[in-house]
């Protein structure tokens, strides 16, 4: 009986910390690997990659009709997240691959600076490379929500420092969504912003549309 009572034990504590370790946005990954086998994947997708202006745009589709689009948008995520699940995020086929991260490792942080996060980029474009030299890859810029205006500052320069680096780069964009966001002002839309002034409205996704569109394969 002891033996039987140690063993249960046991395998508690196992199950107990087996689930501990799991990573932040780890069942966000098992939900898409379901969906990948409920409705596996056409070969030659357009792959969107990141955090919760992806994740949110749930629709993205009707935005562009004649594109087949693969949205793995998962809210919150940082470029750290997608380093880490890189493997996961880049088991596709894609023509092109979009990213939009790096604003919430600035929200992470707010001490954080521009290089760190620029170096985190590079690390997970060099991680796409390694598996898709050829692929277009495109990095849409850091939006300025209002409600993280106290690190806009560290944000347009990682923008400018992510632009000049993908301008190097062969099959690769930097895609600026700032500007059509502002009003005659040059002023942050705040009318594109639901409540929480961090995510999109319909209209925000819309002028997002008419930015990416030339870019679009």
């Amino acid at each position: 009986m002891k033996k039987i009572f140690s063993a249960f034990l046991l395998l508690t504590f196992v199950l107990f910390f087996s689930q501990e370790k799991k990573p932040m946005f780890w069942q966000d990954i098992q939900n898409f690997k379901t969906l990948d086998q409920q409705n596996p994947p056409v070969k030659g997708a357009i792959l969107l990659v990141g955090s919760s202006s992806f994740t949110k745009w749930t629709d993205v589709a009707n935005y562009f009709p004649n594109k087949t689009i693969i949205n793995r948008g998962f809210g919150g995520s940082r470029l750290t997240d997608l380093n880490y699940f890189a493997n996961d995020l880049l088991n596709y086929q894609p023509k092109q691959i979009i990213i939009y991260c790096g604003e919430n490792d600035f929200a992470d942080n707010d001490k954080l600076k521009a290089e760190v996060v620029v170096d985190r980029f590079k690390e997970f474009y060099k991680k796409i490379r390694a598996k898709f030299p050829k692929t277009e890859v495109d990095y849409i810029s850091i939006k300025y929500s209002p409600s993280r205006e106290k690190l806009w500052p560290q944000m347009k320069i990682a923008n400018e420092k992510i632009a000049a680096f993908m301008k190097k780069e062969k099959n690769a964009e930097f895609i600026d969504i700032t500007k059509v966001m502002q009003d005659a002002n040059g002023n942050v839309r705040k009318d594109l912003f639901v409540g929480d002034m961090l995510h999109m409205t319909p209209e925000g996704y819309k002028l997002w549309t008419s930015v990416m569109n030339p870019y679009m394969k």
